[in-house]
């Protein structure tokens, strides 16, 4: 498996574009519309956040993917159109405008907005620029940058990646574009994902691979411990690849599924990196649990902590705030069993040896807090479960980013 260029245009037979339409009114300069097409019908999934409360265009998308099949994505950026009125009938708007330009049914496009709460989309700026968007699209490594930077909201970088690998004898691509740095916690991630994919694979079998691979991902991140109302992950196979279709749980689709976790753990990455305001990229990785799913809950808890991430933020290696973190997790351990150590570019140091606080070097240990990815090392000496989850520390700067959001 390899990386490559070309984003959610990596994969033979897809299209992008992104271009400024003008939903967002006070940034004028910035891409606020996106459209990827496939150059034929897909084999299309989703997974959308677990908020009660959901956006329009969700609704919209889950009535759309019952026959497991679509063409096409368009995604706003500057607006959720989340509990906003006419929200199901303005999304049904940028389907129907989008459809009209590829020359598809309406329900073979999916849809996806990301920004503001509460406030009436002004679907009349995404009809009036659809024909320019549709005229923009190219299969190129460009088409698929722009696309990426229209769906950004507070975002500072772009994220978009794709891999290469071989299935059934054939060469496949696996492409994809992200949004996410605030209000994201694991049960999908505050985010917008599209990916695309030239694999031949069923429905049934791009669902249950999605399924997997956001579980050991997208849900493996969080930043502020908010789950937002429009997360969404979509994935588009298009089968140009030309491989014998997948369609059940194979070899081929375990490399398949392989490939996809590769593509979305990047990805995920890229946004726990990219959190609002954040300096650092914390990773936190649990050996020796009871479980995998021990593990994970353990880690998930340690890098939600707000005491932790403010800790990280002043490079204090406070040690302390991490097993503090584990003990309200909701797992039974023993804590006299608990190694903690922290570790970056710059090294490593063992901070906690069996539940007990060590003596170590406090700039030894600031040097390592230092650096932009940090490491924290949980071993709890209790069984085989490992997980590594991803989150960030928190900054001043997180609290003046979502003081006025809004305004």
């Amino acid at each position: 498996m390899n990386f490559v260029e070309g984003g959610v245009c990596a994969a033979q037979g897809f299209r992008a574009a992104g271009i400024h339409v003008g939903v967002k009114t006070h940034a004028t300069w910035k891409k606020d519309l996106a459209l990827i097409v496939s150059d034929v019908d897909c084999a299309a999934a989703a997974v959308f956040t677990k908020n009660v409360v959901k956006a329009a265009p969700i609704l919209v998308d889950k009535a759309h993917l019952t026959d497991g099949k679509a063409r096409a994505i368009v995604a706003n950026s500057g607006n959720a159109n989340a509990c906003a009125p006419q929200g199901e009938e303005n999304a049904e708007k940028m389907c129907a405008a989008a459809a009209a330009a590829i020359g598809c049914k309406p329900e073979d496009v999916l849809v996806s907005s990301t920004g503001v709460i509460g406030q009436t989309l002004k679907v009349g700026v995404i009809e009036e620029g659809m024909p320019a968007l549709y005229a923009a699209l190219e299969h190129s490594e460009a088409a698929s940058d722009a696309a990426a930077h229209a769906i950004m909201t507070t975002d500072t970088v772009k994220k978009e990646a794709a891999v290469e690998t071989v299935i059934g004898g054939k060469t496949v691509r696996l492409g994809g574009i992200a949004k996410g740095s605030g209000m994201i916690h694991p049960n999908m991630g505050t985010m917008l994902c599209f990916l695309t994919t030239d694999c031949a694979i069923s429905p049934e079998m791009i669902r249950a691979a999605l399924l997997e691979t956001v579980q050991v991902s997208f849900n493996r991140i969080s930043v502020d411990g908010d789950t937002s109302t429009n997360d969404s992950c979509i994935v588009l196979a298009n089968g140009l690849a030309g491989n014998a279709p997948i369609t059940d749980k194979g070899a081929d689709y375990q490399a398949f599924v392989e490939a996809l976790t590769t593509l979305c753990t990047l990805l995920a990455k890229k946004m726990a990196s990219d959190g609002e305001g954040a300096k650092h990229l914390i990773t936190c990785t649990v050996t020796g649990a009871k479980s995998e799913a021990s593990a994970e809950t353990i880690a998930k808890s340690v890098i939600s902590s707000t005491l932790t991430k403010a800790a990280i933020f002043g490079a204090d290696a406070n040690w302390g705030r991490v097993l503090c973190a584990m003990g309200y997790s909701g797992e039974a351990f023993d804590p006299d069993k608990v190694d903690v150590s922290f570790a970056s570019a710059a090294g490593e140091i063992a901070v906690c040896a069996q539940g007990r606080g060590l003596d170590f070097d406090e700039d030894k240990a600031k040097a390592i807090l230092t650096e932009h990815d940090v490491e924290i090392r949980v071993a709890m000496g209790e069984g085989s479960g490992s997980c590594t989850c991803w989150g960030c520390d928190i900054t001043y700067d997180y609290i003046k980013i979502n003081g006025d959001y809004r305004t």
